[in-house]
């Protein structure tokens, strides 16, 4: 039986997906990609009822992070990052602060890699390494409840862009292919921008597949 409370919140100047994980078991709560305002997401959590234990970053742009140090502050918990994504997160100018907002450095407490197993919250989560968007771009896949939270890899019928800094056409091509084959066609695929789609559609409709 699934035991997880996926809520999405749409915030900051480009609309991004920030995702809360609340365990119905235990009450924890895993934060994704926290966009901005987090008076919002606090307020969100507080209504969900939930204990934050982590903040998982899919990668290093600043509309994706720029409410992690003040809730990693408020809750006393980890950022979490592919560690191939540092250069990213802690240079203005290749996580697009420098140019689109205030310019925005941030550093994880934890650096992680393709295929590393976390437990979190009490869910088991694999890591994904999908370069492409960025050179350090994750996903975070979670099996038993059948759910991939793709950052700005795979969208609804679509990818994220590759020409920022560290972007690859040729990685995100693989990245997504990749994705399509590994993972269950009733995967339920939770973007960071845009709404929500399944492994099996985009395998059918996505004109990068």
């Amino acid at each position: 039986m699934k035991k997880a409370v996926i809520e999405q919140l749409v915030l900051g100047m480009v609309g991004t997906n920030t995702w809360l994980i609340k365990n119905k078991e235990n009450g924890e709560l895993l934060i994704v990609d926290p966009a901005d305002e987090s008076a919002r997401i606090e307020e969100k959590i507080n209504r969900m009822g939930g204990k934050p234990v982590a903040i998982l970053l899919t990668h290093g742009h600043f509309d994706h992070m720029l409410a992690a140090d003040d809730l990693r502050d408020e809750y006393g918990i980890p950022v979490i990052a592919c560690a191939a994504e540092q250069q990213v997160l802690t240079d203005a100018m290749k996580n697009l602060s420098g140019s689109w907002a205030s310019a925005h450095v941030l550093l994880a407490d934890q650096w992680v890699c393709d295929g590393k197993k976390l437990d979190l919250a009490g869910f088991s989560i694999e890591v994904f390494h999908t370069p492409g968007h960025t050179a350090g771009s994750c996903c975070y896949y979670l099996p038993e409840e059948e759910v991939l939270f793709s950052g700005d890899t795979l969208f609804a019928q679509s990818v994220g862009r590759t020409d920022f800094p560290t972007g690859s056409g040729a990685d995100m091509q693989a990245s997504v292919k990749r994705l399509l084959k590994e993972l269950p066609e009733t995967t339920r695929v939770c973007p960071g921008h845009n709404e929500e789609t399944t492994i099996g559609y985009e395998k059918r409709y996505n004109p990068f597949a």
